[in-house]
Protein backbone atom coordinates (compact mmCIF):
# COMPACT_ATOMS: atom_id res chain seq x y z
CA UNK A 1 0.00 0.00 0.00
CA UNK A 2 1.36 3.41 -0.91
CA UNK A 3 1.71 6.27 1.54
CA UNK A 4 1.60 10.04 1.37
CA UNK A 5 3.98 12.65 2.73
CA UNK A 6 0.92 14.64 3.68
CA UNK A 7 -0.02 12.12 6.38
CA UNK A 8 2.22 13.74 8.99
CA UNK A 9 5.17 11.38 8.66
CA UNK A 10 7.99 12.07 11.08
CA UNK A 11 11.18 13.70 9.89
CA UNK A 12 14.68 12.35 10.63
CA UNK A 13 16.67 13.86 13.48
CA UNK A 14 19.20 15.88 11.48
CA UNK A 15 21.08 16.76 14.69
CA UNK A 16 21.79 13.17 15.67
CA UNK A 17 25.34 11.95 15.05
CA UNK A 18 25.58 8.45 13.61
CA UNK A 19 29.34 7.99 13.49
CA UNK A 20 30.52 5.32 15.90
CA UNK A 21 33.95 5.58 17.52
CA UNK A 22 33.92 1.93 18.57
CA UNK A 23 36.39 0.51 16.06
CA UNK A 24 35.78 -3.09 17.12
CA UNK A 25 32.04 -2.66 16.56
CA UNK A 26 32.67 -1.09 13.17
CA UNK A 27 34.98 -3.92 12.11
CA UNK A 28 32.52 -6.57 13.29
CA UNK A 29 29.48 -5.00 11.66
CA UNK A 30 30.84 -3.49 8.48
CA UNK A 31 33.96 -5.23 7.17
CA UNK A 32 31.89 -8.10 5.78
CA UNK A 33 29.75 -5.52 3.97
CA UNK A 34 32.71 -4.21 1.96
CA UNK A 35 32.20 -7.13 -0.41
CA UNK A 36 28.93 -7.28 -2.31
CA UNK A 37 27.71 -8.00 -5.82
CA UNK A 38 26.01 -6.39 -8.77
CA UNK A 39 24.78 -9.53 -10.44
CA UNK A 40 27.97 -11.52 -11.00
CA UNK A 41 30.27 -8.51 -10.50
CA UNK A 42 32.25 -8.59 -7.28
CA UNK A 43 32.34 -5.15 -5.63
CA UNK A 44 34.76 -4.12 -2.89
CA UNK A 45 33.89 -0.88 -1.12
CA UNK A 46 30.78 1.00 -0.11
CA UNK A 47 30.93 4.22 -2.14
CA UNK A 48 29.16 4.52 -5.50
CA UNK A 49 29.77 7.60 -7.64
CA UNK A 50 26.37 8.81 -8.77
CA UNK A 51 25.53 10.10 -12.26
CA UNK A 52 25.39 13.86 -12.77
CA UNK A 53 24.62 15.44 -16.13
CA UNK A 54 27.44 17.67 -17.32
CA UNK A 55 29.82 16.46 -14.62
CA UNK A 56 30.44 12.71 -14.48
CA UNK A 57 32.30 12.42 -17.77
CA UNK A 58 35.03 9.81 -18.24
CA UNK A 59 37.77 12.10 -16.92
CA UNK A 60 35.74 13.01 -13.82
CA UNK A 61 35.10 9.33 -13.05
CA UNK A 62 38.80 8.56 -13.54
CA UNK A 63 39.70 11.49 -11.29
CA UNK A 64 37.39 10.27 -8.53
CA UNK A 65 38.37 6.58 -8.65
CA UNK A 66 41.59 6.82 -6.55
CA UNK A 67 39.71 8.51 -3.71
CA UNK A 68 37.91 5.24 -3.02
CA UNK A 69 35.06 4.93 -5.49
CA UNK A 70 33.98 1.29 -5.71
CA UNK A 71 31.48 1.71 -8.57
CA UNK A 72 30.93 4.50 -11.09
CA UNK A 73 27.90 5.42 -13.19
CA UNK A 74 27.96 7.53 -16.35
CA UNK A 75 25.94 10.61 -17.15
CA UNK A 76 22.30 10.00 -18.05
CA UNK A 77 22.21 8.79 -21.67
CA UNK A 78 19.23 8.89 -24.01
CA UNK A 79 18.06 5.54 -25.32
CA UNK A 80 16.84 7.12 -28.55
CA UNK A 81 20.12 8.99 -28.92
CA UNK A 82 21.94 5.65 -28.89
CA UNK A 83 19.49 4.01 -31.29
CA UNK A 84 19.91 6.89 -33.75
CA UNK A 85 23.66 7.11 -33.22
CA UNK A 86 23.73 10.74 -32.08
CA UNK A 87 27.27 11.94 -31.37
CA UNK A 88 26.50 13.28 -27.89
CA UNK A 89 24.91 10.03 -26.75
CA UNK A 90 27.64 7.89 -28.22
CA UNK A 91 30.27 10.00 -26.44
CA UNK A 92 28.75 8.85 -23.16
CA UNK A 93 28.76 5.25 -24.38
CA UNK A 94 32.38 5.16 -25.55
CA UNK A 95 34.50 5.22 -22.43
CA UNK A 96 37.71 3.39 -21.59
CA UNK A 97 37.80 0.70 -18.96
CA UNK A 98 37.25 1.94 -15.39
CA UNK A 99 35.97 -1.21 -13.75
CA UNK A 100 33.22 -1.38 -12.70
CA UNK A 101 31.27 1.32 -14.55
CA UNK A 102 27.59 1.29 -15.43
CA UNK A 103 26.01 3.14 -18.34
CA UNK A 104 22.90 4.96 -17.18
CA UNK A 105 20.04 4.96 -19.68
CA UNK A 106 16.85 6.99 -19.68
CA UNK A 107 13.74 6.58 -21.77
CA UNK A 108 10.13 5.45 -21.46
CA UNK A 109 9.73 2.56 -23.91
CA UNK A 110 10.89 -0.91 -22.78
CA UNK A 111 11.68 -2.05 -26.31
CA UNK A 112 13.69 1.05 -27.23
CA UNK A 113 15.61 0.90 -23.96
CA UNK A 114 16.42 -2.75 -24.63
CA UNK A 115 17.51 -1.95 -28.16
CA UNK A 116 19.72 0.88 -26.91
CA UNK A 117 21.34 -1.40 -24.34
CA UNK A 118 22.11 -3.98 -26.98
CA UNK A 119 23.65 -1.38 -29.33
CA UNK A 120 25.67 0.23 -26.54
CA UNK A 121 27.14 -3.03 -25.29
CA UNK A 122 28.06 -4.09 -28.81
CA UNK A 123 29.79 -0.74 -29.29
CA UNK A 124 31.61 -0.77 -25.94
CA UNK A 125 32.33 -4.01 -24.06
CA UNK A 126 33.76 -1.91 -21.20
CA UNK A 127 30.19 -1.36 -19.98
CA UNK A 128 29.92 -3.51 -16.84
CA UNK A 129 26.21 -3.01 -16.18
CA UNK A 130 23.26 -0.84 -17.18
CA UNK A 131 21.56 1.50 -14.75
CA UNK A 132 18.05 2.62 -15.63
CA UNK A 133 17.06 6.13 -14.59
CA UNK A 134 13.66 6.01 -12.91
CA UNK A 135 14.34 8.85 -10.51
CA UNK A 136 15.26 12.03 -12.39
CA UNK A 137 12.77 14.75 -11.33
CA UNK A 138 13.75 17.37 -13.92
CA UNK A 139 10.70 18.56 -15.82
CA UNK A 140 12.05 18.06 -19.35
CA UNK A 141 12.69 14.40 -18.49
CA UNK A 142 9.51 13.81 -16.49
CA UNK A 143 7.29 15.53 -19.08
CA UNK A 144 8.54 12.99 -21.61
CA UNK A 145 7.37 10.13 -19.41
CA UNK A 146 10.92 9.23 -18.36
CA UNK A 147 12.85 9.47 -15.10
CA UNK A 148 10.68 9.60 -11.99
CA UNK A 149 7.53 9.68 -14.13
CA UNK A 150 8.07 5.95 -14.72
CA UNK A 151 7.27 5.26 -11.06
CA UNK A 152 3.65 6.17 -11.73
CA UNK A 153 3.44 2.77 -13.46
CA UNK A 154 5.34 0.20 -11.35
CA UNK A 155 4.51 -2.61 -13.75
CA UNK A 156 6.13 -0.70 -16.60
CA UNK A 157 9.24 -0.27 -14.46
CA UNK A 158 9.43 -4.03 -14.19
CA UNK A 159 8.82 -4.47 -17.93
CA UNK A 160 11.75 -2.19 -18.71
CA UNK A 161 14.16 -4.21 -16.59
CA UNK A 162 12.80 -7.47 -17.92
CA UNK A 163 13.26 -6.45 -21.57
CA UNK A 164 16.80 -5.20 -21.01
CA UNK A 165 17.73 -8.39 -19.16
CA UNK A 166 16.47 -10.36 -22.15
CA UNK A 167 18.51 -8.22 -24.56
CA UNK A 168 21.92 -8.22 -22.81
CA UNK A 169 23.87 -10.59 -20.60
CA UNK A 170 25.24 -8.10 -18.07
CA UNK A 171 23.65 -6.88 -14.81
CA UNK A 172 20.90 -4.26 -14.70
CA UNK A 173 20.23 -1.79 -11.88
CA UNK A 174 17.55 0.84 -11.43
CA UNK A 175 17.64 4.20 -9.67
CA UNK A 176 14.34 5.31 -8.15
CA UNK A 177 12.91 7.82 -5.66
CA UNK A 178 10.34 7.44 -2.91
CA UNK A 179 7.58 8.24 -5.40
CA UNK A 180 5.58 11.46 -5.40
CA UNK A 181 4.36 13.53 -2.46
CA UNK A 182 0.88 12.05 -2.90
CA UNK A 183 1.96 8.51 -3.72
CA UNK A 184 4.90 7.03 -1.82
CA UNK A 185 5.08 3.78 -3.78
CA UNK A 186 8.77 2.84 -3.82
CA UNK A 187 8.07 -0.54 -2.21
CA UNK A 188 5.63 -1.45 -4.97
CA UNK A 189 8.18 -0.37 -7.59
CA UNK A 190 10.92 -2.37 -5.85
CA UNK A 191 8.71 -5.48 -5.90
CA UNK A 192 8.20 -5.12 -9.66
CA UNK A 193 11.91 -4.47 -10.28
CA UNK A 194 13.12 -7.44 -8.28
CA UNK A 195 10.52 -9.73 -9.84
CA UNK A 196 11.81 -8.64 -13.24
CA UNK A 197 15.39 -9.53 -12.32
CA UNK A 198 16.97 -6.22 -11.29
CA UNK A 199 20.39 -6.91 -9.79
CA UNK A 200 20.66 -3.76 -7.64
CA UNK A 201 18.30 -0.92 -6.71
CA UNK A 202 19.33 2.62 -5.82
CA UNK A 203 16.85 4.60 -3.73
CA UNK A 204 17.10 8.39 -3.51
CA UNK A 205 15.18 9.17 -0.33
CA UNK A 206 13.29 12.17 -1.71
CA UNK A 207 10.08 12.47 -3.68
CA UNK A 208 9.78 13.70 -7.24
CA UNK A 209 8.51 17.08 -6.05
CA UNK A 210 11.41 17.60 -3.67
CA UNK A 211 13.86 17.65 -6.57
CA UNK A 212 17.27 17.98 -4.90
CA UNK A 213 16.26 20.17 -1.96
CA UNK A 214 15.03 19.61 1.56
CA UNK A 215 15.84 16.85 4.02
CA UNK A 216 15.66 13.30 2.60
CA UNK A 217 13.08 11.04 4.25
CA UNK A 218 15.39 8.26 5.38
CA UNK A 219 12.86 7.33 8.05
CA UNK A 220 10.71 5.90 5.26
CA UNK A 221 13.43 3.47 4.20
CA UNK A 222 14.34 2.25 7.69
CA UNK A 223 15.74 -1.29 7.49
CA UNK A 224 14.72 -1.43 3.83
CA UNK A 225 17.65 -3.67 2.91
CA UNK A 226 16.28 -6.40 5.17
CA UNK A 227 13.10 -6.44 3.07
CA UNK A 228 14.95 -6.78 -0.24
CA UNK A 229 16.44 -9.77 -2.05
CA UNK A 230 18.98 -7.65 -3.96
CA UNK A 231 21.54 -5.07 -2.77
CA UNK A 232 20.29 -1.61 -1.86
CA UNK A 233 22.31 1.53 -2.55
CA UNK A 234 21.06 4.54 -0.62
CA UNK A 235 21.22 8.09 -1.96
CA UNK A 236 20.26 11.65 -1.05
CA UNK A 237 22.06 14.69 0.37
CA UNK A 238 25.38 12.98 1.18
CA UNK A 239 27.71 15.90 1.94
CA UNK A 240 29.64 14.56 4.94
CA UNK A 241 30.76 11.33 6.54
CA UNK A 242 27.96 11.61 9.08
CA UNK A 243 25.41 12.00 6.26
CA UNK A 244 26.67 8.77 4.71
CA UNK A 245 26.74 6.81 7.96
CA UNK A 246 23.26 8.09 8.84
CA UNK A 247 21.80 6.95 5.52
CA UNK A 248 23.43 3.53 5.69
CA UNK A 249 22.64 3.03 9.38
CA UNK A 250 18.94 3.76 8.91
CA UNK A 251 18.39 1.89 5.65
CA UNK A 252 20.84 -0.99 6.13
CA UNK A 253 22.11 -0.41 2.57
CA UNK A 254 25.24 -2.18 1.35
CA UNK A 255 26.53 1.04 -0.23
CA UNK A 256 25.95 4.78 -0.39
CA UNK A 257 25.77 6.84 -3.57
CA UNK A 258 27.72 10.10 -3.48
CA UNK A 259 27.03 12.71 -6.14
CA UNK A 260 26.80 16.49 -5.63
CA UNK A 261 28.34 16.25 -2.17
CA UNK A 262 31.67 15.17 -3.65
CA UNK A 263 31.75 17.86 -6.36
CA UNK A 264 34.52 20.09 -5.06
CA UNK A 265 35.10 17.73 -2.13
CA UNK A 266 36.43 14.48 -3.59
CA UNK A 267 38.04 13.60 -0.26
CA UNK A 268 34.56 12.90 1.08
CA UNK A 269 34.76 9.59 -0.78
CA UNK A 270 38.03 8.78 1.01
CA UNK A 271 36.51 9.65 4.38
CA UNK A 272 33.57 7.31 3.83
CA UNK A 273 35.69 4.53 2.36
CA UNK A 274 38.28 4.67 5.17
CA UNK A 275 35.63 4.73 7.88
CA UNK A 276 33.99 1.54 6.64
CA UNK A 277 37.33 -0.19 6.16
CA UNK A 278 39.07 0.71 9.41
CA UNK A 279 36.84 2.89 11.57
CA UNK A 280 39.24 5.82 11.13
CA UNK A 281 37.66 9.26 10.95
CA UNK A 282 39.80 11.31 8.58
CA UNK A 283 39.90 15.10 9.08
CA UNK A 284 38.56 17.35 6.35
CA UNK A 285 41.17 18.34 3.76
CA UNK A 286 43.13 21.58 3.80
CA UNK A 287 42.70 24.31 1.23
CA UNK A 288 46.14 23.43 -0.15
CA UNK A 289 44.99 19.88 -0.82
CA UNK A 290 41.81 21.19 -2.41
CA UNK A 291 43.83 23.48 -4.70
CA UNK A 292 45.99 20.57 -5.87
CA UNK A 293 42.95 18.40 -6.59
CA UNK A 294 41.13 21.19 -8.41
CA UNK A 295 44.14 21.72 -10.69
CA UNK A 296 44.44 17.99 -11.34
CA UNK A 297 40.78 17.85 -12.36
CA UNK A 298 41.18 20.95 -14.53
CA UNK A 299 44.10 19.43 -16.42
CA UNK A 300 42.17 16.19 -16.99
CA UNK A 301 39.10 18.06 -18.22
CA UNK A 302 41.15 20.17 -20.63
CA UNK A 303 42.71 17.04 -22.05
CA UNK A 304 39.28 15.47 -22.49
CA UNK A 305 37.24 18.36 -23.92
CA UNK A 306 39.55 21.29 -24.65
CA UNK A 307 40.29 24.38 -22.59
CA UNK A 308 37.21 26.42 -23.52
CA UNK A 309 34.66 23.72 -22.74
CA UNK A 310 36.56 22.67 -19.61
CA UNK A 311 36.56 26.22 -18.25
CA UNK A 312 32.81 26.51 -18.80
CA UNK A 313 32.32 23.52 -16.53
CA UNK A 314 35.01 24.51 -14.04
CA UNK A 315 33.46 27.90 -13.38
CA UNK A 316 30.66 25.95 -11.72
CA UNK A 317 32.88 23.36 -10.01
CA UNK A 318 36.02 25.24 -8.90
CA UNK A 319 34.22 27.47 -6.35
CA UNK A 320 33.00 24.34 -4.56
CA UNK A 321 36.59 23.33 -3.77
CA UNK A 322 36.80 26.18 -1.25
CA UNK A 323 33.20 26.10 -0.02
CA UNK A 324 33.06 26.10 3.76
CA UNK A 325 36.26 28.07 4.18
CA UNK A 326 36.41 31.12 6.43
CA UNK A 327 35.67 34.35 4.53
CA UNK A 328 35.93 32.67 1.12
CA UNK A 329 32.78 34.12 -0.49
CA UNK A 330 34.75 36.65 -2.52
CA UNK A 331 37.09 33.97 -3.84
CA UNK A 332 34.20 31.68 -4.77
CA UNK A 333 32.70 34.53 -6.76
CA UNK A 334 36.00 35.26 -8.48
CA UNK A 335 36.47 31.60 -9.40
CA UNK A 336 33.00 31.61 -10.93
CA UNK A 337 33.56 34.72 -13.08
CA UNK A 338 37.32 35.13 -13.62
CA UNK A 339 38.23 31.59 -14.64
CA UNK A 340 38.61 32.01 -18.40
CA UNK A 341 41.62 29.77 -19.04
CA UNK A 342 44.01 27.49 -17.17
CA UNK A 343 46.44 30.32 -16.46
CA UNK A 344 43.77 32.42 -14.74
CA UNK A 345 42.59 29.41 -12.72
CA UNK A 346 46.14 28.61 -11.56
CA UNK A 347 46.80 32.23 -10.59
CA UNK A 348 43.62 32.54 -8.56
CA UNK A 349 44.00 29.19 -6.82
CA UNK A 350 47.59 29.99 -5.85
CA UNK A 351 46.43 33.31 -4.42
CA UNK A 352 43.81 31.49 -2.36
CA UNK A 353 46.38 28.93 -1.20
CA UNK A 354 48.80 31.62 -0.08
CA UNK A 355 46.15 33.20 2.15
CA UNK A 356 44.36 30.18 3.61
CA UNK A 357 46.27 27.09 2.53
CA UNK A 358 46.43 25.50 5.99
CA UNK A 359 42.75 26.01 6.75
CA UNK A 360 40.49 22.97 6.60
CA UNK A 361 37.23 23.08 4.70
CA UNK A 362 33.97 22.58 6.58
CA UNK A 363 31.11 20.40 5.35
CA UNK A 364 28.64 20.54 8.23
CA UNK A 365 25.26 21.80 7.06
CA UNK A 366 26.27 22.38 3.45
CA UNK A 367 23.65 20.02 2.04
CA UNK A 368 20.80 21.09 4.32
Amino acid sequence: MSESLQNGLSKPDVNRKYISTDVNLINACNMDMLMWKIGDLNIEGRVVLGPMSGITSSCYRDFMKPFGVAVSVTEMTSDRGIVHGYDRSMTYVRFKRNHPTGLQLFGNDPDILAQAAKIALRDNPNIDFFDINMGCPVSKVVNNGSGSALMEDPRKCGDIVRRIKEAVDIPVSAKIRLGSDKNINFRQVIDELTSAGADVIVVHARTKEQLYTGVPHFELVEDLQSEMSVPLIISGNIYSLDDAVCAVDISGAVAVMVARGAVGNPYLVSQIDRYYRTGDILPNPTVSQQVDWCLSLAEAMIQEKGEGSAMNTLRGIAPKFIAGCHECREYRHRLAVETVDLESLIGLLHEIESKMGDERIRTEGIGN
